[in-house]
């Protein structure tokens, strides 16, 4: 397994990051694996050299923290692996229980390393934008967590561009820690991070880690226009999928993933995945796993290179989107 620089940082993470939002309670959502089923998933990823671990507090409303804190705990040293985990969203009763206040981030911190039984994440990274709480309070919170030895390293999500060069022009102004990752909504079916927000980061050595590079499923090439629900329980129950993709041009793309995935003799989501892969500015993309094939699958697309012209069929029939991913 390949080890790239996260950005500009002296970060060294693997080219894969295995997303975690699948692994907690059952009583969050009915697809997720419990305990015992998330262990063979984690033990994999790091026999196969994945160092990177993307988490939330918000996943199975902090019990994905706990699975996989005690799962890299009994499996690797603490040192051998990369944690990253996410602030924003609510977690707690109450006005405060949200969001990128002072507050929030210092008790939402202090929450996610309970959780996970570690002093410190190597990656503490703001979940969405907070157009409520001005971005100063936010920067310096993010700064004393980091300055507490809470975190090595802080990363953002979705946002516009401009939201995000604000906050690094903000950040540098008052010499407060910047943002080392964006993590945005990017796949072959939803790429209008393009325009603005994957260049910036390029420009300015920001490690790009793509959420749903595999369009929640949808570019596995098992669903069709008449039968839109894939075979997980996820894929059938998921409606913020169906929010976001499913349109006629959305399936053109789909057409072009498997019939190149058919030439090659690979499966489509590997096809979708080396695609990401091999994008400009990518460092990592997040991939998650309820099935062990899953996993195995998405370690066999580093091997896979595609040519400019496979490159351009899979591109031609995409249609723009309206901005999706983040609220």
């Amino acid at each position: 397994m390949q080890s790239v620089n996260l950005g500009k940082s002296g970060l060294k993470v693997s080219r894969l990051c295995l997303g975690t939002m699948t692994y907690g309670s059952k009583s969050w959502r009915p697809w997720i694996l419990d305990e015992e089923e998330s262990k063979p998933f984690l033990r994999r990823a790091l026999e196969a050299g994945i160092n990177f671990f993307d988490t939330a507090d918000m996943y199975s409303i902090g019990a994905s923290e706990e699975v996989v804190g005690r799962a890299l705990r009994e499996m690797a040293s603490r040192e051998e692996v990369v944690i990253a985990t996410k602030c924003f969203f609510a977690i707690g009763k109450g006005p405060n229980g949200r969001g990128l206040s002072r507050k929030h981030i210092m008790d939402a911190i202090d929450g996610s390393l309970r959780r996970l039984g570690v002093e410190y994440v190597d990656l503490y990274q703001i979940h969405r934008f907070d157009p409520e709480t001005p971005i100063e309070e936010t920067l310096e919170a993010l700064h004393d967590v980091v300055k507490a030895g809470k975190a090595r390293y802080i990363g953002a999500s979705s946002m516009y561009a401009w939201q995000f060069a604000k906050m690094q022009y903000t950040a540098d102004l008052h010499g407060w820690t910047r943002f080392v990752s964006m993590q945005p909504h990017y796949n072959l079916v939803y790429r209008e991070e393009e325009r603005e927000m994957i260049p910036f980061c390029i420009d300015q050595g920001v490690g790009v880690i793509p959420w749903s590079p595999l369009a929640r499923g949808f570019l596995a090439g098992n669903r069709t226009r008449e039968k839109q629900g894939g075979e997980t329980e996820r894929s059938k129950s998921d409606e913020y999928a169906h929010d976001m993709y499913y349109s006629a041009g959305d399936f053109e793309v789909v057409d072009r993933v498997v019939e190149v995935a058919k030439r090659r003799g690979v499966k489509p989501a590997q096809i979708a995945l080396a695609w990401v892969l091999h994008k400009p500015g990518i460092t990592a993309p997040i991939v998650g796993a309820s099935k062990l094939q899953q996993l195995e699958d998405a370690i066999g697309a580093l091997d896979i290179r595609l040519d400019a012209e496979e490159t351009a069929f899979l591109e031609e029939p995409y249609q723009p989107h309206a901005v999706l991913g983040h609220r």
